[in-house]
């Protein structure tokens, strides 16, 4: 499918708890001292006290041990798709924590790994033919050869979707996750790796169990057409990255707007896509940076844009307590809850998101539109559907700026933002 195409895909529809729904990020293994299901169960209500609505769940699986990675291995080499992790607990644990977290008004969503599985998953016997394989018939590491230098993923082996005893097999995995512990969907890890028709037909099935939420780690536009609800914004994890660099700042951020609007994204997505903007995740904190080494001062004014840009903004877990440090990968490294500095700043911010239906996600809201402040190092935007107006200004300078708006004369300090919504 062409991207002229995707962005042309008709209307889909999204489950209605999704419309005006944020997202957070469980790391089981670092969120409590114990790094089980049964502990992390008990920060349920203070999560959803916040105003969170969607949890994601990073693998739960077993991990496998055969070229593990480190000492407890990497979650996304799985070994059994539909057992869990013993180091998090039992299956019982996981289904009374979804129990426990449906009763407080939340929806799941399960870290799905389709690409490849772990060497000692029982299918590389069981299934060979299921597994990519290179000139002598052996099952070989994840190999990409593309880039500039050659990547190895070293614990993990690759599977061959042109196997139709994998698509059943898989797709039958991901709805034991639905049928038997009742999650509502997926996010999926390196969806663009695996075949869209194979989405395509796994979205027709599951929901044929319940309506899912489907959130593709990829920024690829037909994921969109009849799979995948939401996909990554790594064009706008971009700009803010540079600008906690100093080499970016309003200026870019309105470019990066008008692409949005009607450059090459507005091009490119359907209108009905959800994009998810974010400041960190996994990938972020462990190896590219904690947000005070990416953002620096500038990290709550871009975590301010996240939540207000059009879009379903995520918190990582740990970063309403202000995270400072990059979490170990593959081995224990519990989050520093410490007095939860930025849990105030985020609750606000989930409330307006929560409470404005400007500020829907997808179709359900309205689209930003860039204002003239006068300074180029303030960003200002509004949107506004019905008699619900978002208006949003952001310094994005280390110095304190003058600027107008809307006819008035205002100031904003080095790297603070006004908010006004009007409903």
């Amino acid at each position: 499918m062409s991207q002229a195409s995707a962005a042309a895909a008709p209307d889909m529809p999204h489950v209605e708890w999704s419309r005006q729904a944020s997202i957070y990020q469980v790391n089981i293994r670092q969120h409590t001292k114990e790094g089980t299901l049964r502990a992390f169960a008990a920060d349920l209500p203070r999560i959803r006290k916040m105003g969170v609505d969607i949890l994601w769940f990073m693998p739960l699986q077993p991990i496998g041990k055969k070229e593990r990675k480190g000492g407890l291995g990497s979650y996304y080499s799985i070994s059994d798709y539909t057992a869990v992790n013993p180091e998090f607990g039992t299956l019982d644990d996981a289904k009374a924590m979804v129990k426990e977290a449906h009763a407080l008004g939340f929806k799941l969503i399960l870290d799905w790994v389709p690409n490849h599985t772990a060497w000692d998953h029982p299918w590389t016997t069981q299934h060979k033919d299921w597994y990519k394989l290179n000139d002598k018939g052996e099952i070989f590491p994840v190999t990409f050869l593309e880039g500039a230098e050659p990547e190895y993923w070293t614990d993990v082996v690759a599977l061959d979707y042109r196997s139709e005893g994998l698509r059943k097999a898989m797709i039958a995995a991901m709805a034991f996750w639905l049928k038997d512990v009742g999650l509502d969907g997926f996010r999926c890890d390196v969806a663009s790796l695996v075949p869209t028709d194979f989405w395509e037909r796994a979205r027709s099935e599951l929901d044929k169990i319940k309506p899912v939420f489907m959130l593709a780690e990829s920024d690829k536009p037909e994921l969109h057409r009849r799979a995948f609800d939401m996909s990554y914004s790594w064009d706008l994890a971009d700009v803010f990255k540079d600008i906690g660099k100093g080499k970016a700042g309003a200026r870019e951020m309105q470019a990066w707007l008008k692409a949005q609007n009607e450059g090459t994204a507005a091009k490119v997505y359907p209108g009905h896509a959800y994009r998810m903007r974010f400041t960190s995740n996994h990938d972020f904190n462990s190896w590219h940076g904690t947000d005070a080494e990416l953002y620096g001062d500038a990290y709550q004014a871009l975590a301010v844009l996240s939540f207000t840009l059009p879009g379903m903004p995520l918190i990582y877990g740990g970063q309403e307590a202000r995270l400072g440090k990059r979490l170990a990968f593959f081995e224990k490294d519990q989050v520093a809850w410490q007095n939860y500095e930025l849990q105030g700043f985020y609750t606000e911010l989930l409330a307006l998101k929560k409470n404005n239906p400007a500020l829907a996600n997808g179709q359900y809201g309205a689209k930003a539109e860039p204002l003239d402040t006068g300074n180029d190092k303030v960003f200002a935007f509004r949107r506004q559907q019905g008699g619900n107006v978002v208006t949003v200004a952001v310094n994005l300078s280390a110095a304190e700026q003058t600027y107008r708006l809307d006819g008035a004369i205002e100031k904003l300090a080095p790297w603070r933002w006004a908010i006004a919504a009007k409903r």
